[in-house]
């Protein structure tokens, strides 16, 4: 059986007192989990931030055409898609409003494969074809988020997001300047060498990257499935859920149930009357009572406006303004706009792709100085005192329990092990002090 018991623990935390070195085995056991999935989503991330000009890059032979010299209906563009494909469903149509620029249609189709087309709005012809899935931004979206392996893989990375907040409140309290340690050393780059450098650079970057990093997580956990899933339905309960019209809720039928249906354009046309900002997406009616939908697709969240236009008329039957959401909505949709460096431009992008950086240098440096300095045949746990499971454990379990459920349940679950498995076996065990 492999030992685990360390042997040989840096000097700051050999010398410290009981809770330092209860916090710093909590931190380090907490990065065994966390550090490899952060360098995961400090990869994903940093290469998502930069979506658009990718998508530009790759897909530019799609994406552009020749001026030529009116568009053709879109009704007729879908129809070149349908022969193509065989459209089973029509998700969507994107106008750029950009002479030069390729009609994006989003559809279902006949193998009910998502999948988006791009047509020469000139021409009628389809350039390019592909799944949704087959795209190279929404399979590292895809990796980012779930792992490629759906439901688990979700729940794996949230945990490790949870547990992340775990590893840099811990880190915090280590980096913290205490006895001979002075601000001006804490501060200085790292000048060390061998495994000392390494500690000096995790040092150094696991303050940067707190500061930087721990928004973006914040930020992102409304996306989660078990934090997020509750926070939507704290959200419907207080009366603070989005007011969108995208997903149904509230949302007006037409003044008609039959008729002759208006042309795309003349939807188009409404969102450009109406003011919205382009470019502008446009879901067709879902019944022969329903209605189009149409919003502005633009990064800034406060020019997304949505309208429901009456199939039959082209009234607008209903709009709705970022602004008319309640503040906990905005707030958690401007989160995600941050999240996505959308909020203040090329600034936000800049400050997400160092923050990006700095995590993977911290996952990097904290793995090499772990490795460099753990005994062989090791896990080189830190040297602590065994946290009993007293009033204040209980506590902060059950606080972690109502604040990250899926934390708190894992904790519970490691606990158990710890008493039924771990300590017969002798794993994560640590030298008695």
């Amino acid at each position: 059986m492999t030992d685990v018991i360390s042997s040989a623990q840096p000097a700051s935390v050999a010398t410290g007192g009981a809770f330092y070195r209860l916090v710093w085995k909590w931190h380090f056991l907490a990065s065994l989990y966390v550090l490899p999935f952060m360098a995961m989503l400090a990869i994903t991330g940093g290469i998502y931030l930069y979506k658009p000009q990718i998508e530009n890059w790759l897909y530019a032979d799609r994406m552009t055409v020749d001026i030529g010299a009116a568009p053709i209906p879109y009704e007729a563009q879908l129809a070149a898609v349908d022969q193509a494909a065989r459209v089973t469903r029509l998700r969507g149509i994107t106008d750029y409003n950009q002479p030069g620029r390729s009609t994006l249609i989003e559809f279902n189709d006949a193998q009910n494969v998502r999948s988006y087309a791009w047509v020469n709005p000139y021409t009628a012809e389809v350039i390019a074809i592909t799944a949704r899935d087959g795209m190279a931004m929404q399979m590292v979206r895809k990796f980012h988020g779930e792992l490629l392996l759906g439901d688990i893989g979700t729940k794996l990375v949230e945990l490790a997001v949870h547990w992340a907040v775990v590893m840099f409140v811990t880190g915090i309290f280590l980096w913290w300047p205490r006895g001979a340690r002075s601000w001006s050393i804490i501060f200085r780059l790292p000048s060390a060498k061998g495994r000392s450098w390494w500690r000096e650079t995790h040092l150094f970057t696991g303050f940067l990257a707190t500061l930087l990093v721990v928004p973006i997580i914040i930020s992102g956990l409304p996306w989660t499935d078990v934090w997020g899933s509750g926070l939507s339905y704290v959200q419907e309960k207080t009366g603070q859920d989005s007011k969108s019209l995208r997903f149904g809720g509230d949302v007006p039928n037409s003044t008609a149930s039959d008729g002759t249906p208006i042309a795309y354009a003349q939807v188009f046309a409404t969102a450009k009357r109406e003011g919205l900002v382009a470019p502008y997406e446009m879901r067709p009616a879902k019944s022969a009572d329903g209605a189009f939908w149409i919003r502005s697709t633009s990064t800034n969240r406060y020019e997304q406006t949505e309208l429901i236009v009456d199939q039959y008329t082209g009234a607008v039957l209903k709009r709705h303004d970022f602004a008319d959401n309640p503040p906990m909505a905005k707030t958690i949709s401007l989160g995600i706009s941050f999240h996505q460096g959308e909020l203040y431009g090329w600034l936000n992008i800049a400050q997400n792709t160092l923050a990006a950086l700095a995590a993977l240098v911290l996952s990097i440096s904290g793995f090499v100085a772990w490795w460099m300095r753990r005994p062989a045949g090791t896990l080189g746990v830190p040297s602590a005192p065994e946290a009993s499971l007293g009033t204040g454990m209980i506590g902060l379990i059950i606080g972690l329990a109502i604040l990250f459920p899926l934390m708190g349940a894992s904790l519970i679950v490691a606990l158990v092990l710890d008493w039924l498995l771990f300590r017969r076996l002798g794993w994560f065990r640590n030298a008695r002090v």
